[in-house]
């Protein structure tokens, strides 16, 4: 028997596994989890971090590693885990992770040690793996009795994701100065500055509108190429005023509510989960808590507000009422706290209010219903792409999606629900 051979009858008598895949295993929460160890640069401990202001929830902050200035990430903030606090001046336990050109560290429970395993024994992930998101999940893998959740840290910090802004090229100007007619390029125009002025990004998502309002555009300008154009900043808002959604920056009307209503299903699980990205100050959130808690008397309600207007983010959830300017509907869920009105604590501990840039991962579970009324528009494009994808990935089955009134999804992957003043659309189970 030669070497190669004998050799390989020794592996297999020996239960010998080919290991190509090694990873860093570590626990959060009680659970095995591990990270691909080509994107570990190394592992460390630390005490102490720069704070920085306004930063995301999850942001420790940032960290001198010999000279390079590196973001520190709780992970289990990021999942919303829970975490044992740390001692006065015990260590955290950091993986420094190398992600292209860029390194971030992220703060566990506690490092385990270097695994080494067969690729082929990697499963896909599972559902029943509630804790995060399925899609941050490379897959899992059981190794001496343990089974370990592969996470896929591309995935979670978005760095798989196009950095260059796509606009679809018929919307640029040199591709509406190719074609030379006037009123495509003066549409062109448009487009380009309503994106310079107001970040508002056309595409197909909003095109029907751009083109209707631009119509009325010329009508009330005149077809002059320079009273057409957006000058500035109030002259993209003018263009803009009549596109948002009935009821924007106040609590709902009757009329309204009514309408939103109408297209809730009864709720049999006793639970009801809602993403209202993009609240602003929070009238639609409380419109909306207050509609919930009446019609689903019953149930247990859960609505997770962000907006990344620090301000008004920070003042919703002690919102000062005008009583005199309120909906009728909204009499008997109001109270006075020091002579001001406020909501009753049932309506507010519905919502959770937090600061919060939706183009980053959002790590809370799945979702009944998600209100992003003219949300996508203010996006980049590629931008537009990953949260209609992301909705599609938060919503259960049959999920309500309500998006801007003057705004339509792309695509066949979403049953549309016809109603007026709304657009709306259901996840197709």
């Amino acid at each position: 028997m030669n070497a190669v051979v004998d050799k390989a009858v020794t592996a297999v008598i020996e239960g010998v596994e080919n290991i190509d895949f090694k990873m860093v295993a570590f626990s959060l929460a009680g659970k095995d989890y591990s990270i691909d160890i080509m994107k570990v640069r190394e592992i460390s401990k630390a005490t102490r971090f720069t704070y920085v202001p306004n930063s995301l929830p999850y942001v420790r902050g940032v960290y001198n590693l010999r000279g390079d200035i590196i973001s520190i990430i709780d992970l289990r903030t990021m999942f919303n885990l829970p975490s044992v606090k740390s001692e006065k001046n015990e260590s955290d336990e950091i993986i420094i992770l190398r992600l292209d050109n860029y390194l971030l560290g992220v703060i566990v429970d506690s490092i385990d040690k270097v695994v080494g395993i067969s690729s082929s024994s990697i499963q896909p992930p599972h559902p029943i793996f509630g804790d995060i998101n399925i899609k941050f999940i490379q897959g899992v893998v059981e190794k001496d009795n343990k089974l370990y959740i592969i996470l896929d840290v591309e995935s979670i910090f978005g760095l798989d994701a196009e950095n260059v802004e796509v606009i679809p090229s018929q919307y640029t100007p040199k591709a509406v100065y190719a074609e030379n007619k006037p009123e495509e390029i003066n549409m062109g125009f448009i487009s380009e500055t309503l994106r310079t002025f107001s970040k508002f990004t056309v595409t197909d998502l909003n095109n029907r509108w751009v083109e209707h309002r631009f119509e009325e555009w010329k009508t009330l300008k005149g077809n002059n190429s320079e009273d057409l154009q957006l000058h500035s900043e109030r002259d993209s808002e003018e263009f803009l005023s009549r596109f948002y959604s009935v009821d924007t920056g106040r609590f709902w009307s009757e009329d309204y509510r009514n309408i939103v209503s109408s297209l809730l299903e009864n709720n049999s699980s006793g639970t009801l989960r809602v993403w209202n990205p993009g609240c602003g100050k929070g009238y639609e959130t409380y419109s909306l808590a207050v509609l919930l808690s009446e019609k689903f008397k019953e149930a247990s309600i859960k609505i997770w507000a962000n907006d990344k207007d620090l301000m008004s983010i920070s003042n919703a959830p002690n919102l000062a009422l005008d009583k005199q300017n309120l909906p009728e509907y909204m009499d008997k869920h109001i109270v006075s706290v020091n002579s001001k009105s406020q909501f009753n604590q049932k309506i507010k501990d519905i919502v959770l209010f937090e600061y919060h840039d939706i183009t980053h991962p959002n790590t809370f579970p799945a979702v009944d219903i998600i209100v992003a009324r003219d949300v996508l528009s203010f996006l980049a494009y590629s931008e537009q792409l990953r949260m209609i994808t992301e909705f599609q990935d938060k919503l259960v089955p049959d999920g309500l999606l309500i998006i801007g009134q003057n705004e339509e999804l792309p695509g066949n992957d979403w049953k549309k629900i016809k109603s007026n003043s709304i657009t709306a659309y259901r996840k197709i189970v």
